[in-house]
């Protein structure tokens, strides 16, 4: 019914994917050359997906250009809160409360408003590493000092070290703590109890807290996600982030949800954002959560079919390397110091010796992040297969 392996050409599309690389993960302009060309790359890096944008929210933006009319917009209709309400309890057995509920063009540009709302001179920002990169680039554009509770690696699956969180929050000068719920890049999802944990530490020494669900939709068939709201109902200081863009490959529509619950910072927010949308983004949005769950229930198969491929694959061919399939996100988070030095540039290394493009190294995952590759498998299964067999072969011959 839904065709995953059909491969789009999205060059010259202005796609950040095909496009924009060289500026994103090189910091070079477009004179930067390969052994391979542009044609031959196998994109594995950032997380958007390769595959078609469901034909359903096509559909909801088609009948919105038919309205003719395209200016300034805020969300108004409670349809679209009705839909989204509807949305959290079928997935969460969460009653989202809709009317703390506010529209970004992006969860990082939240972030980045939030880290200067939250977080003031002299104060601190703690969140768990590995990281996601834009947590600190939030925190620096802030002018902002940051904190890291390094997760503990127990044979490739992580665990939140509750005893450094507690020690790192209790300090007076952090106030904020931004959550990545479920975690990028490691995949995991948190569990009640881990999240009973985490609102007991933040509750108890008064943080602002920001809880990142970007990725909670794509979890493995045998996971389910909690909000950390639904464990928090209660606790003014917390801001949950959600978004149809992962899920349902319309990034580029730049629209997000943000749920505030204390009154002031609402208004706050409200004041420096405009709440103004994009009718489009609105309208695709709606009919995502509206229309859009059998996609996404065949695109959670395919997958975890996926996982299985990479996992088989790197247990056979990369025996050294650390992975183990990711309880939510569509990013395998590999560990392959067994074969190169701390001092790769792995990006820089896969791009000239494996024509693959890729995220890895505490140079985008902020700390422990050494050693390790990020590679977005939300493509045709071809192209993960081809792009594993090139990573391979070039950590093989790089070992000998």
């Amino acid at each position: 019914m839904y065709n995953f392996d059909e491969i789009i050409d999205r060059k010259h599309s202005n796609a950040l994917n095909t496009d924009g690389f060289r500026k994103y993960i090189f910091h070079a302009d477009d004179s930067m050359s390969f052994p391979y060309s542009d044609e031959d790359l196998i994109r594995l890096w950032v997380a958007d997906m390769d595959f078609a944008t469901p034909e359903v929210v096509m559909d909801a933006i088609r009948e919105r250009l038919d309205r003719r009319i395209l200016g300034y917009t805020q969300l108004r209709e409670e349809g679209y809160y009705d839909v989204f309400r509807t949305w959290c309890r079928e997935r969460y057995d969460w009653d989202c409360p809709t009317d703390k509920l506010l529209l970004s063009q992006g969860v990082v540009p939240a972030l980045f408003t939030l880290a200067k709302q939250l977080c003031h001179e002299g104060e601190r920002v703690l969140f768990l590493t590995p990281s996601y990169g834009p947590f600190l680039y939030a925190t620096l554009d802030a002018g902002r000092e940051h904190v890291c509770s390094d997760l503990i690696e127990r044979d490739s699956r992580y665990e939140i070290d509750f005893d450094d969180l507690e020690r790192k929050a209790s300090d007076p000068q952090t106030t904020l703590f931004i959550l990545c719920h479920p975690h990028n890049p490691t995949g995991r999802v948190f569990g009640r109890e881990e999240l009973e944990r985490i609102a007991d530490i933040m509750q108890r020494h008064g943080l602002w807290v920001v809880s990142d669900e970007i990725h909670c939709d794509l979890l493995r068939l045998s996971q389910s996600h909690i909000p950390l709201a639904k464990v928090m109902p209660d606790y003014d200081r917390l801001i949950t982030c959600m978004a149809p863009s992962k899920t349902f490959n319309v990034a580029g529509l730049m629209v997000s949800h943000v749920i505030i619950k204390s009154d002031t910072l609402r208004a706050q927010w409200k004041e420096s954002n405009f709440n103004f949308t994009n009718p489009l983004s609105i309208a695709a949005s709606q009919g995502a959560y509206e229309r859009g769950a059998p996609w996404l229930d065949a695109l959670r198969i395919y997958l975890d079919e996926s996982f299985s491929l990479v996992a088989d694959y790197l247990a056979e061919h990369l025996p050294e390397a650390k992975f183990s399939i990711p309880e939510a996100t569509y990013l395998a988070w590999i560990d392959v110091r067994a074969y190169c030095d701390d001092n790769l540039n792995l990006p820089l290394f896969f791009a000239n010796n494996a024509g693959v493009l890729l995220e890895g190294g505490d140079a985008m995952f902020v700390h422990q992040a050494t050693g390790r590759i990020r590679l977005n498998i939300a493509c045709p299964r071809a192209v993960v297969a081809e792009g594993l067999k090139r990573i391979v072969d070039a950590l093989v011959r790089h070992h000998r």
